[in-house]
C-alpha cells in the first residue's frame, strides 16, 4: 500500500492521548510510509505529549461536550460548529483517507468533519462506560473497537487497548534489578508503587504516606510517585521509601514493583494487566464511577483489590493491604490472575482493520 494517510483524533487527557499515539506507533510499524496526523487543542497535555511522540500536531478550537446526551449539548453549537470547520480544513489539507478516534474534545469535530466527506470513522473507546464524542460516532460507522467485550457501544467489537511496545515487551524479572538501582531501592523485599497517575492524587499520597511507619516495620519499600503539583515528606528511614513527583518510562516503575497502588484509568488497569502486576484500585470519585467499572473485571479475577476513595486511609493500608504485601505466595497468585487479562496486539489489529477500510475505500472510489 502506498503512503495511507490517516488523520487520529484522542485529545486533551493522558488517557485518550496515550492510546491514541500507541495505535499510531503500530500503524508506522506496520505501514512505515504512513502519514499520521493528529488533532488536538490548546487545552490539556496535546502540546506536550504528542509532538514528543514524533508525530505532526494540528490544533483545532476546543469544543468540551457534556458527558450526558441532554439539553447541554444543543448548547455549544458555535463551538462545535467552528471546531468542524477546523478539523475539515486539516482533513482537506493533509488529504486523509481515514479519521480514526479515541474520544476527548477533539473527536466529535473530526468524527463530524470526516462524514461530511465520506471518510471512513474508525472508533476505538477504552472506558467501560463510553463517552458522548464515541456514542454518537459508533452510529456514524461500523468501525467501533473497545477494550473490553462489556462496553455497550453499537457495532462494538472487543480487543483491548492500544500499549506501548516497552509495556507489552515487558519481562519484569529481567528487568527488577536493574529497575531497582534506578529508583535507589534495595534489590530484595517487596516494593510497592504509588501513583495517582499523571498528576497525582491528595488521597493516595497521603494514605500511603501516613502508613510510612508500618510499611517500613513490615519491611515494605515504596516507590512513591506523587504528581508534579504534590509534596510528601517522609523521614529518612530504612527499607527506603523513594518519592518522585513524575515518572515518563513507567515500565521501570512496574519492573521495580511487586504490586501497585492507583487510581483505575483505563490505561492503567491495561498497562497493569499487560505485565501481571497486582493491584489496589482507587477509583476516582468522579465522572459516573467509570473508573470502578474499569477495575471490576480484574478484580472479580482475583488480580486485584478494589478499595473507595473515602475508605483510604493508614489504617486500611496497615489492616487490609500490609497482609498482602508481606505474602509472596499471595502477590504471586495474584499476579498470574492480573495477567490472564492482558490484550497486547489491540494496537496492530486495529491498524490492520485501518488500513482495510483504506483500501476498501481506494477500489471503491471516494464517496
Amino acid at each position: 500500500m502506498t503512503a495511507p494517510r490517516v488523520v487520529v483524533a484522542g485529545g486533551h487527557s493522558a488517557g485518550h492521548i496515550e492510546p491514541t499515539m500507541n495505535f499510531a506507533d503500530a500503524l508506522r510499524g506496520l505501514a512505515p510510509t504512513a502519514r499520521i496526523t493528529a488533532l488536538g487543542t490548546v487545552r490539556g497535555l496535546d502540546t506536550r505529549l504528542i509532538p514528543a511522540r514524533g508525530y505532526p500536531l494540528e490544533l483545532i478550537p476546543p469544543a468540551p461536550l457534556p458527558r450526558r446526551l441532554n439539553r447541554a449539548l444543543l448548547q455549544t453549537p458555535g463551538r462545535l460548529r467552528d471546531a468542524v470547520l477546523a478539523a475539515g480544513s486539516v482533513l482537506d489539507r493533509v488529504r486523509a483517507e481515514a479519521v480514526v478516534g479515541f474520544g476527548g474534545y477533539v473527536a466529535l469535530p473530526a468524527y463530524l468533519a470526516a462524514r461530511g466527506r465520506g471518510l471512513p470513522i474508525v472508533v476505538h473507546e477504552a472506558n467501560a462506560r463510553p463517552g458522548v464524542a464515541n456514542r454518537l460516532a459508533a452510529r456514524m460507522t461500523t468501525h467501533v473497537f473497545t477494550a473490553s467485550p462489556g462496553v455497550r457501544l453499537a457495532h462494538a467489537t472487543a480487543i483491548g487497548i492500544p500499549l506501548r511496545r516497552a509495556i507489552t515487551a515487558l519481562d519484569r524479572p529481567a528487568l527488577r534489578a536493574a529497575a531497582r538501582r534506578r529508583f535507589g531501592l534495595r534489590p530484595d523485599g517487596p516494593v510497592l508503587m504509588v501513583t495517582g497517575g499523571s498528576q497525582g492524587a491528595r488521597t493516595i499520597n497521603a494514605a500511603v504516606s501516613g502508613a510510612a511507619r508500618a510499611l517500613r516495620a513490615c519491611g515494605v519499600q515504596v516507590l512513591h510517585i506523587t504528581g508534579p503539583r504534590h509534596v510528601v515528606d517522609v523521614p529518612d528511614g530504612d527499607p527506603p521509601y523513594v518519592v518522585v513527583p513524575y515518572v515518563d518510562e513507567m515500565h521501570h516503575a512496574y519492573a521495580a514493583a511487586d504490586f501497585a497502588l492507583c487510581r483505575s484509568g483505563a490505561m492503567t488497569c491495561a498497562e497493569l494487566a499487560a505485565v501481571g502486576l497486582p493491584a489496589a484500585y482507587v477509583p476516582l470519585p468522579l465522572r459516573g464511577g467509570e473508573q470502578r467499572l474499569n477495575a471490576e473485571p480484574v478484580v472479580a479475577a482475583g488480580g486485584a483489590l478494589l478499595v473507595d476513595d473515602a475508605d483510604l486511609d493508614p489504617a486500611w493500608i496497615e489492616t487490609a493491604l500490609l497482609p498482602v504485601l508481606t505474602d509472596p505466595d499471595r502477590i504471586a497468585a495474584m499476579s498470574a490472575r492480573a495477567a490472564a487479562a492482558r490484550s497486547d496486539d489491540a494496537g496492530v489489529v486495529l491498524a490492520r482493520h485501518v488500513l482495510a477500510a483504506i483500501t476498501e475505500r481506494r477500489r471503491s472510489g471516494p464517496r
